[in-house]
């Protein structure tokens, strides 16, 4: 089955789908770098980059989504101007719109099955919609409510075979008299059994293993790290606390410069997984003789795939430097996670 992606960022939750059985052969992000980054990995698939917003753009996609017949639809709209609150101006921000042009492409086409998905809270955010706002699955129901099935849901990535705690929204279409099943849930993966066969490394060090190599961070971040338990946050500490240059030590949250935990999965990664003063971004470490602990530094880039249900020698051109990557990674949903969303489709 042929398929669509809209918003594709750099088609990392496309990573399985044509070994299960769809074949995105047109999509559409507005970032060269991340379009550069899905040509490369999708050489088959055309990338059109651009503002879907403007009518060659999305005149481009519509013609060859007709001309390839393409009877599935990814689309994974940003919402950041979105409220939750339904009391809003909606005028300001385009970003507003973006989910309109994925139902002006589902109107002019004939899609068997579509996928739209998004942050959990993207289900509960208000559209302008017929002179006042409604939520997404409202909308999708009053258009298009005769001719699909539709189901909306929040599911987490870390009970569908992925290392990670990452709660996703979701709403599925299919045409009536079609099937789509759901997933079936799975045990978790704690971070030991994911990672935990992977040498220590310090920041800086590198293990000679294909992406397995420590970024470098500063020697106050490290010091407070390296007596902070696993699990822990270093703001926590009674004398190695996080500090800035002056010496002054630093304000923060308990989930900042802290450890991650090796019995459970790992934490969502977000964008910024690179910083050690980020969201639960430091490796659980290891307890050493000296009564400090190991692995002072954010997760290495094998780890981060690892966590992120990515080939563990995940091949990407020499031009993707460190943060685009991690980048590329915090935005999009774990590949193994969509997969197991699209893998019921027919059944």
């Amino acid at each position: 089955m042929k398929g669509v992606s809209l918003f594709c960022s750099a088609g990392i939750a496309e990573t399985y789908f044509k070994e299960n059985g769809i074949d995105i052969v047109v999509a559409n992000e507005l970032h060269k770098n991340r379009c550069d980054l899905h040509s490369w990995l999708y050489k088959e698939c055309h990338t059109i980059c651009g503002d879907i917003t403007q009518p060659d753009i999305f005149g481009q996609v519509l013609k060859e989504t007709q001309d390839n017949d393409c009877k599935f639809l990814l689309a994974t709209p940003p919402c950041q101007g979105m409220s939750s609150l339904g009391k809003k101006d909606y005028v300001e921000d385009k970003r507003n719109y973006l989910i309109f042009y994925a139902f002006d492409l589902i109107d002019k086409c004939d899609f068997d099955y579509i996928l739209i998905e998004n942050v959990p809270k993207f289900l509960k955010l208000y559209f302008p919609y017929k002179g006042e706002g409604r939520k997404l699955v409202e909308i999708v129901a009053d258009k298009y409510g005769e001719k699909y099935n539709i189901e909306s849901f929040v599911l987490n990535a870390k009970d569908y075979g992925v290392p990670q705690s990452r709660p996703r929204g979701f709403v599925k279409l299919w045409k009536k008299g079609l099937s789509w099943g759901n997933p079936i849930a799975q045990p978790e993966i704690t971070l030991r059994t994911a990672i935990g066969d992977l040498p220590s490394l310090e920041a800086g060090e590198e293990s000679g293993i294909k992406w397995h190599y420590a970024k470098p961070h500063n020697e106050r971040d490290i010091d407070a790290m390296r007596h902070t338990p696993e699990g822990k946050s270093a703001f926590l500490n009674a004398e190695h606390y996080p500090k800035k240059e002056n010496g002054e030590r630093m304000k923060g949250f308990h989930n900042t410069f802290a450890r991650m935990r090796w019995d459970e999965p790992c934490p969502a990664r977000a964008m910024q997984s690179g910083n050690m003063g980020g969201h639960n971004n430091v490796h659980p470490g290891r307890l050493l003789p000296d009564g400090t602990y190991s692995d002072a530094r954010v997760l290495t880039l094998r780890e981060l795939f690892i966590v992120s249900s990515l080939p563990a020698d995940w091949d990407l051109p020499q031009w993707c430097s460190d943060n685009f990557i991690r980048q590329m990674i915090g935005e999009a949903i774990p590949p193994r996670f969509s997969e197991a969303i699209i893998k019921n489709i027919g059944i």
